[in-house]
C-alpha cells in the first residue's frame, strides 16, 4: 500500500472526527478535468469503491486517497503553431508580435488544444494515525508531498502538520553506518543493504552509487571519508521489510519481505483492502519508530512537547 514515506507529526490542538473529516473532505471531492482544464486535484474513495466513504477507519488507523488528473499539451506544438500564426500576422501587416502578444497567442493556442489532449491520473495514499499525532504520505518527491499536504490543510480546519525531525540528521547517521567496522556500532534493528548513493558537497565533483555492492569495504569507507556523504542508503528492518533511507528523512522503496505480504492475510478472507491497511500500518509504525531511536530520537517542537502524554508512536 505505501511504496514511499513522508512522515508528519500532527500538531496537538487537531482532533477532528471521521465524520468531521469525512465532510471537509466531501467539499473538494475528485472531479475529472473540464475540457479545457489542464489539472484536476480532489479525493477520492480509497477503497476504490464509487461513491464510496472518502476516509476508511480500519483498527483506529485513517486512510486517505488524493488523486491528481493532468492533462498536458507538448510544448513544441504549441511553439511551432504560435510561429506560424506570428508569420500569418507578419504577413499580413508587416509587423512582427511582440512579446505579449506572442505570450497571449501561445496561451490561446494551449487553450484550445487541451480539450484534444489524453487525460493522466495519479494517485497519493495518506495515512494518518490519530493515536500517536502521525500523518504518513506515499510521496516519492518532496513536490507532491507538499501538493498534498496544501489539500489537507485546505480541506481540514485546524490540521497543523510539522515533518519529523530528528536529533541526528539522516545523512550523519548514514555516513557514522558506513564507516562503521564493528556490527554493535549500527542500530541493532536495522542493517544495511547493498546500495547507496555518495556525493560529495561541490556540485562539479563525481557522485558513486553502488548498486547490489556489499557496502562494509574500505572501498567505500574511503569515498566516505573523502568528504562524499551518502544521500540515499538502503536498509532493512528486522528481516520484515526493506527500504531506502534519504538524506531528507524519506523513505522509499518499502517493500515487506517475505512472510510479511498482504495476500498472507487476505487469503484467509479477509477483505484485502483491510488487510493491506492492518500490515501496512502495523509494520510502518513500528519500524519509524525505531528508525527515529536509531537517528537520536525526535526533535518535538515545543508546543508538540508540551502536550504528548506519551511516546510518540
Amino acid at each position: 500500500m505505501f511504496k514511499n514515506v513522508m512522515a508528519y507529526r500532527i500538531g496537538p490542538n487537531w482532533n477532528a472526527t471521521v465524520p468531521e473529516i469525512e465532510s471537509a473532505l466531501s467539499s473538494n471531492r475528485f472531479v475529472e478535468c473540464s475540457p479545457g482544464q489542464d489539472k484536476s486535484v480532489g479525493w477520492t474513495e480509497p477503497r476504490g469503491v464509487a461513491h464510496g466513504p472518502l476516509i476508511e477507519s480500519i483498527g483506529g488507523q485513517l486512510i486517505a486517497k488524493l488523486l491528481i488528473e493532468t492533462k498536458a499539451v507538448p510544448s513544441s506544438v504549441v511553439k511551432r503553431k504560435a510561429e506560424l500564426q506570428a508569420q500569418e500576422i507578419e504577413a499580413q501587416t508587416g509587423r512582427k508580435p511582440g512579446k505579449k502578444e506572442t505570450r497571449e497567442m501561445r496561451e490561446d493556442i494551449l487553450h484550445s488544444l487541451l480539450p484534444q489532449a489524453f487525460a493522466k491520473q495519479g494517485s497519493v495514499m495518506v495515512w494518518i494515525n490519530p493515536k500517536d499525532s502521525l500523518l504518513a504520505i506515499d510521496a516519492g518527491s518532496t513536490g507532491k508531498a507538499d501538493e498534498v499536504i496544501t489539500q489537507l490543510v485546505r480541506a481540514l480546519p485546524g490540521l497543523d502538520l510539522n515533518l519529523l525531525q530528528t536529533a541526528t540528521s539522516p545523512q550523519t547517521a548514514m555516513a557514522a553506518w558506513l564507516l562503521a567496522t564493528n556490527p554493535d556500532d549500527l542500530p541493532p534493528s536495522l542493517s544495511v543493504e547493498k546500495e547507496c548513493v555518495l556525493k560529495s558537497g561541490a556540485e562539479d565533483q563525481p557522485m558513486v552509487k553502488y548498486t547490489r555492492h556489499i557496502l562494509s569495504t574500505e572501498e567505500v569507507r574511503k569515498h566516505v571519508r573523502e568528504g562524499k556523504l551518502p544521500t540515499q542508503l538502503a536498509l532493512s528492518w528486522e528481516g520484515k521489510a526493506s527500504f531506502v533511507l534519504t538524506e531528507s528523512l524519506q523513505l522509499k522503496k518499502v517493500t515487506f519481505l517475505d512472510g510479511t505480504e498482504p495476500d498472507a492475510l487476505s487469503a484467509e478472507g479477509e477483505d484485502k483492502f483491510d488487510a493491506d491497511v492492518v500490515l501496512s500500518t502495523g509494520l510502518l509504525g513500528p519500524m519509524l519508530k525505531d528508525m527515529i531511536d536509531a537517528l537520536g530520537g525526535e526533535n518535538v517542537f515545543a508546543e508538540a512537547a508540551s502536550h504528548a502524554e506519551g511516546p510518540p508512536f
